[in-house]
């Protein structure tokens, strides 16, 4: 009997606000919610961007007035809007009018004359070039005679024809929230983004760790970039051309397993399986897929499945802009035949398009086993049947799309097919879509979907892009894909692309339902996430709605077992309320726990079955049938 992956729990932090309880779901569909949802939105971005703090139990804005929660839209809800998704790249990031750079100058002496000029002695380079002659002054300074050209680089700043982002809110400081030690961006959010996922279950994380073998919980995380600004590699990288020095902790902080490690070290304690695959614009689904194979056979009961990146630096953004990635101001300008950019319209999949927007974001979601969390009383956010990924095969160029995804796509359709039904799959399926807005991957993504559902008698396939609203957050994307299949799932509200005015004329869109406005839905059985990463990286996870996944559970276990996890759930619920709550009042009490629980050596007990660790209230098991016995 194969153990169902089902998700417990989901938080994180994009451009779109927290994720727990869909709130950045809802800040996307915020015009389609009713009056007491976009009010709780509304409150819990204003608190989140530090707009309005609860003080005293009264909320009060930054000057100390009191303000009513019915009172924040109309007060900041402007300032809110402007805030979130999409935007012009704010200063905290850099300048993308005045981009820093070095521009390479050649001095040459005017007319017969040489080039003179006095500097400390410690400051001449090492060896003094032949060409310079070195002449002693007082005070440790020295005169230096040049009778040949000198090549310098000066201080400079250049205008970015990159200029948007998906930036986490305007005013959002997870540094601020715990003691962080300097800690990179990406690192920052994974903490803030672990602690929303663990508080968003309703659960109290030792019930969880010792309801289970301490070996049975598994962290699946990762970045792509790692972590590349100035506290990590970034800093590493440029602090020697830039005449600093390197720090003691950016090589190690800068590392694409820095989320894994984090979360293990600071906010779980977890001992048992660690867990760190990069898939370019995939890695969430790899590390997803990893969780999902380890709990279906066993191995794992209880997995936080994880992606960060925070790489808005002009490094990253010149790299991607040089291969011609990203929509830049005059792509834009004209696409739009105007002289003003949108930058709330840069990212456009499946319209016409120029290129993908960069993100950043941090996305963590907790599953477990199909029988833990009805033992525990857990709420079922939804399922994971499987995820599914392939290769491209020979390819001519490294980032061109391949055959992979066919494969990954028509094997999540197969299997939902299998599950619950050619009716559901035709009828009550959905696409959270790569849509990346470029315009090869509307060509050839749109193609697969449309072949995809020729084969299996599809019309209709409603399609959503989170990536329209968020940007490429690149390693956790399927993270923010998945956030907002859950909220469709709670909602019965699909996205629409409203960046654009219509769906190009050059995509497969004749079984496909691509609308540019939000719209109510029927309660949807089936979420596709879908990724075409660079490289050949295409992953595909096939998603089961809460509704299928009690049907499934209750089909399993029996009334019985479901009357009990009923009122199991019941005082869970009520502890998700409880953070929802806080959470939309500001008060997230981030878990860190630097060096608190430790686990101390000298109690470890080993025997030749088991062993016991301090702190945990189940022993590890050795012992193990032989799984070669076939073979002796």
């Amino acid at each position: 009997m194969t153990a169902l992956p089902v998700i417990v729990g989901m938080g994180g932090i994009n451009a779109a606000g927290r994720t727990s309880f869909h709130q950045g779901y809802r800040r996307i569909v915020l015009d389609s919610l009713d009056a007491k949802a976009r009010q709780e939105t509304f409150l819990g971005l204003a608190t989140l961007m530090n707009l309005v703090t609860l003080t005293e139990g009264v909320l009060k804005d930054a000057q100390g007035n009191t303000i009513a929660e019915s009172d924040i839209e109309a007060k900041f809800g402007e300032e809110i809007l402007a805030g979130t998704l999409i935007r012009k790249i704010e200063k905290n990031h850099f300048d993308v009018d005045a981009t820093p750079w070095q521009q390479k100058m050649t001095l040459t002496a005017s007319g017969e004359q040489q080039i003179v000029f006095e500097t400390r002695r410690r400051d001449l380079p090492t060896p003094v070039p032949s060409a310079w002659q070195v002449e002693e002054l007082n005070d440790k300074k020295v005169k230096v005679t040049i009778s040949a050209d000198l090549a310098i680089k000066h201080d400079s700043t250049r205008d970015n024809p990159i200029k948007a982002a998906g930036q986490l809110p305007t005013g959002f400081e997870p540094s601020a929230m715990y003691n962080s030690r300097y800690q990179p961006r990406g690192l920052q959010a994974t903490i803030f983004a672990a602690t929303d996922a663990i508080r968003s279950t309703g659960l109290p994380w030792q019930q969880v760790m010792n309801s289970v073998e301490p070996d049975q919980i598994g962290t699946y995380s990762a970045s792509v970039a790692g972590q590349v600004d100035n506290e990590g590699f970034g800093g590493l990288i440029r602090a020697r051309q830039q005449g600093d020095r390197v720090s003691t902790k950016q090589l190690a902080l800068g590392l694409n397993t820095m989320s894994t490690d984090f979360i293990n070290a600071y906010v779980t304690g977890n001992v048992g399986t660690t867990f760190t695959t990069s898939g370019a614009c995939a890695t969430f689904l790899y590390n997803l897929r990893a969780a999902v194979n380890d709990i279906q056979a066993g191995r794992t009961r209880v997995a936080i499945v994880a992606s960060v990146e925070c790489a808005i630096t002009p490094e990253i953004v010149e790299g991607f802009g040089n291969m011609s990635a990203l929509a830049n101001e005059e792509g834009l300008k004209r696409l739009d035949n105007t002289d003003v950019v949108d930058h709330r319209r840069t990212s456009r999949p499946f319209g016409e398009n120029c290129g993908f927007t960069i993100g950043e974001g941090a996305q963590v979601a907790i599953l477990m086993d199909d029988a833990l969390a009805l033992e525990l009383g857990a709420d079922v956010l939804g399922s994971v049947a499987d995820v599914f990924v392939n290769a491209d095969g020979i390819k001519k160029s490294i980032t061109a799309p391949g055959p992979g995804n066919y494969i990954t796509m028509a094997k999540s359709v197969a299997l939902a097919n299998s599950i619950v039904g050619q009716e559901a799959v035709q009828k009550r399926s959905f696409i959270l879509a790569h849509g990346s807005s470029t315009p090869q991957n509307r060509v050839t993504e749109s193609l697969i979907y449309h072949k995809v559902a020729e084969t299996f008698a599809i019309d209709n396939w409603k399609v959503a892009a989170p990536k329209a609203y968020v940007g490429h957050t690149i390693a956790p994307a399927s993270g923010d894909q998945l956030a907002m299949a859950l909220g469709v799932f709670s909602h019965n509200i699909m996205p629409g692309i409203t960046t654009i005015d219509k769906v190009a004329d050059d995509v497969y869109s004749e079984h496909l339902d691509i609308r540019t406005e939000h719209y109510q839905c029927d309660a949807m059985d089936i979420a596709f996430i879908n990724s075409k990463g660079f490289g050949g990286n295409n992953a595909t996870a096939t998603v089961l709605s809460p509704a299928i996944t009690l049907k499934m559970l209750a089909k399993r276990h029996g009334d019985e077992v479901m009357a009990q996890y009923q009122d199991r759930h019941t005082q869970v619920a009520k502890a998700q309320a409880d953070y929802q709550q806080h959470a939309d009042l500001g008060h997230y009490e981030l878990i860190y726990r630097f060096g608190d629980g430790l686990i101390d050596e000298n109690g470890i007990e080993i025997s030749e079955d088991s062993m016991t660790i301090p702190g945990f209230d189940k022993k590890v098991l050795l012992s193990k049938p032989n799984p070669y016995q076939d073979m002796f």
